[in-house]
C-alpha cells in the first residue's frame, strides 16, 4: 500500500504515524473501543473536552500589537531616540523662546511611522500558510452518534467516532478502516504519491486524502494537531518569518546603532566637557550626528526597489507574496522541488505498450473496452482517453462489466462489437492476466522479464487480454502507466543550471519512480530514501554533506522535506522550495524562497 503502510506495519501495527502518545487515541486503542452504534452524545462531549476540536489551531496575534512590533529594533530605537531628543530640545527652545522649530521631530516621527507601516504591510500581504492548509480539510462528515447517521461539522469529530467514507469524500480525520472491500485513496496532496493507493480493512487513511474508489466505515483515532495533516501545520507554525534579507539589514542596523551611539557619546563629551559648549547646542549637534548615522531610508528604499521587481515579475505571471523573497531568489544556490504536480503533470499517461499479440492500437483499445465507462477512476479515465478513435470505441457496447476484485485482481467486460460479434476483455495484475492465456507456459518468462523492466523504471504495468473465436484467452500485452514530466520542466531545469542553481528532487513517491522521472528530465539519479537522513548514527555534519551531494530524495514525509531544507541552509546555501501539496507546506515555509 505504499510507504505509509510500511510505517504502520512495523512493530505491533501501532507505530510510526499512527502513534499519538497521550494526546490522541492510538489505532489499537480505538479498535478496542469500536462500537457499531457509534458514540453517544455524552461520550462525544467527554472526548471533545479531552482531545479538543478536530481543527488546526494557531496562535492569533493582535493586529495592533503586530503593528507595534515594527517599532522595536535597532533602527526604530535609534529613530525613536533621535525623535525624543529632538522633541525635548524643541520643548526647551519653546520655553526659552529660542526660535523653536518642530520640523525635525515631526519629520523623524513621520519616517518612523512610514518604516513601521511598510514592514507591517509586507507581512500582511505575505498570506497565511495555515489558512491554506485549512482549506484542504473536509468541512462536513457523516458520523454515527446515538445509533443514527448524522452529518456534523468535521471539527466536532473525536477519537472513537464511527464515520462513513465513500467515493469523492475528503477523509475528515486520521481513521482506521473497518471491514469490507479494499478502497483506493488519493494521497497526492499529503505524501506526493502520484498514483492512488489501495488500502485494505484495518489500514489507516489520513485526514485530507480523497476516496477514489469504494465505501467503508472507519473509526477515527487522531484529530486536529495529532493527525498527519496536523503535523504539517505544526511544522509550518514552527518556522520563523525572518528571512535572509532581514538578517542582512539587521546586521547593518546593529553596526550603525553601536557606532552611531559611540560617536554621539564622544561628541557630547568633547563639546560639553572639553569645549564648554552649551548642553542644548551640543544635543542639537548630537541629533544631527545620530540622524546621519541612521539608515532612515534603507527600509523604504529596499521595499520600493523590490516592489518594482515584483511588478516586473507580475508581468511574467509570477505573484510575489513576500517582497524580501526577490533578493533571496537572486542569491538562491539550490532549488528543492517536489515531483508530483510540480515537475510532473500529476496525470496518469500511457507509455508505449509491450505487445505480445496484435498492434499497439489493438492493445490500447482492448484496455479501454474493459475499463469502467462511467464513474471512472484515474486508470480507467487514462485508458479510455488514450484511444485515438473515440467514435470507434463508442460504437462498441459493454453488455456486462465486472469491477476490479482484489481477490482475482482484475476487471472483466463482455463486449458486443459493431458487427455484432461478442467477446470478452480483461485487465489487471500482469501475472494474473498472463496466467489466463492459452499459452501461459510459453510466455511466462518473457512476461516476467518485461514486468521487471517496467518495475525498474517505476512504471505501473497492467496486463491486457481478450478472448478469441474459440473463447480462449489471448494475452495481448502490457501497458505501462506513469506520471509524465511537464512539457517545459526540462527546459526550466536547464535554465536554472545555467544560472548556477542546482535542482534537487524531493518526493514522496517511490525511489524507482523518482529515478525514472529524473532520467527523463536530465537530472542526476543519485537519489536516496529517507532512511539515509533519519540514520541516527550520522552526525549533523554528515547529514549536511549528504543533503548537499545528493541529487534528490524519495519516499519522504513533510518532516523530511523540512529537515532537508534546514540541512542545506545550515550548510550555507540560500535554498528554494517548489511544491503544490500539503506535504510541501512546511518546507515551503522553511525555505528562503518558497514557490
Amino acid at each position: 500500500m505504499g510507504q505509509n503502510q510500511k510505517l504502520l506495519d512495523e512493530g505491533d501495527g501501532d507505530e510510526g504515524l499512527a502513534t499519538r502518545q497521550d494526546k490522541s487515541g492510538s489505532v489499537t486503542e480505538m479498535s478496542a473501543q469500536f462500537n457499531p452504534d457509534g458514540l453517544s452524545d455524552p461520550e462525544a462531549a467527554r472526548l471533545l473536552q479531552k482531545y479538543g476540536y478536530n481543527e488546526i489551531t494557531e496562535e492569533k496575534k493582535s493586529p495592533f500589537l503586530q503593528f507595534l512590533s515594527y517599532f522595536i529594533g535597532p533602527i526604530p530605537f535609534l529613530m525613536e531616540a533621535a525623535t525624543l531628543i529632538s522633541f525635548i530640545v524643541w520643548i526647551y527652545n519653546t520655553v526659552e523662546k529660542r526660535d523653536p522649530d518642530p520640523a525635525t521631530w515631526i519629520v523623524l516621527l513621520f519616517l518612523l511611522f512610514i518604516n513601521g507601516f511598510m514592514g507591517w504591510r509586507e507581512e500582511s500581504n505575505a498570506g497565511n500558510a495555515i489558512d491554506a492548509l485549512k482549506a484542504a480539510l473536509a468541512p462536513q462528515a457523516r458520523v454515527k452518534r446515538n445509533g443514527r447517521w448524522v452529518e456534523l461539522p468535521s471539527r466536532e469529530l473525536v477519537p472513537g467516532d464511527l464515520v462513513i467514507l465513500k467515493l469523492g469524500d475528503i477523509v475528515p480525520a486520521d481513521s482506521k478502516l473497518g471491514e469490507g472491500q479494499p478502497m483506493e485513496v488519493d494521497q497526492a496532496a499529503l505524501t506526493g504519491e502520484s498514483l492512488p493507493v489501495t488500502v485494505f480493512p484495518g489500514d489507516v487513511v489520513y485526514s485530507g486524502s480523497v476516496i477514489k474508489r469504494g465505501e467503508l466505515h472507519a473509526t477515527v483515532y487522531a484529530t486536529g494537531a495529532n493527525t498527519f495533516f496536523g503535523k504539517a501545520a505544526a511544522l509550518v507554525s514552527s518556522v520563523s518569518a525572518r528571512g535572509h534579507l532581514q538578517m542582512v539589514l539587521l546586521k547593518i542596523a546593529y553596526f550603525l546603532m553601536v557606532s552611531g551611539t559611540v560617536l554621539v557619546v564622544i561628541l557630547f563629551i568633547v563639546r560639553v566637557v572639553a569645549q564648554k559648549t552649551d548642553a542644548v547646542d551640543a544635543l542639537v549637534q548630537c541629533i544631527v550626528l545620530l540622524v546621519a548615522s541612521i539608515p532612515i531610508a534603507m527600509q523604504v528604499v529596499t521595499t520600493a526597489t523590490m516592489a518594482v521587481g515584483a511588478r516586473n515579475l507580475a508581468e511574467h505571471k509570477a505573484i510575489v507574496a513576500r517582497l524580501a523573497s526577490i533578493e533571496e531568489l537572486a542569491g538562491m544556490t539550490i532549488l528543492c522541488s517536489d515531483k508530483t504536480g510540480t515537475l510532473t503533470k500529476n496525470k496518469l499517461t500511457l507509455d508505449t505498450p509491450n505487445c505480445f499479440d496484435g498492434t499497439d492500437e489493438e492493445v490500447i483499445l482492448a484496455s479501454a473496452l474493459c475499463a469502467k465507462w462511467e464513474g471512472q477512476d484515474a486508470i480507467d479515465f487514462c485508458l479510455t482517453n488514450a484511444v485515438p478513435n473515440q467514435e470507434f470505441l463508442k460504437s462498441h457496447k459493454q453488455t456486462d462489466f465486472i469491477p476490479f476484485d482484489p481477490v482475482i485482481k482484475r476487471t472483466e467486460s463482455t463486449i458486443q462489437a459493431p458487427d455484432g460479434k461478442v467477446f470478452k476483455c480483461t485487465k489487471g495484475a500482469p501475472q494474473v492476466i498472463a496466467a489466463m492465456a492459452y499459452n501461459a507456459d510459453d510466455i511466462a518468462e518473457q512476461v516476467n522479464d518485461v514486468i521487471e523492466e517496467f518495475g525498474s523504471r517505476g512504471y505501473r504495468a497492467i496486463g491486457i487480454a481478450r478472448t478469441n473465436d474459440n473463447d480462449d484467452w489471448v494475452f495481448l500485452g502490457l501497458i505501462p502507466l506513469f506520471d509524465p514530466p511537464r512539457d517545459d520542466t526540462r527546459q526550466t531545469i536547464e535554465s536554472a543550471l545555467e544560472l548556477g542553481v542546482e535542482v534537487k528532487m524531493i518526493t514522496g513517491d517511490h525511489l524507482t519512480i523518482a529515478k525514472e522521472t529524473s532520467r527523463r528530465l536530465g537530472m542526476g539519479t543519485n537519489i536516496y530514501t529517507t532512511e539515509m537522513i533519519t540514520d541516527t548514527s550520522k552526525s549533523e555534519a554528515q547529514l549536511m554533506e549528504l543533503a548537499e551531494t545528493a541529487d534528490g530524495f524519495a519516499q519522504v514525509f513533510p518532516e523530511h522535506k523540512f529537515q532537508i531544507v534546514e540541512l542545506l541552509q545550515k550548510k550555507g546555501h540560500l535554498t528554494g522550495m517548489t511544491g503544490d501539496g500539503v506535504n510541501d507546506a512546511p518546507a515551503l515555509k522553511k525555505a528562503d524562497v518558497g514557490i
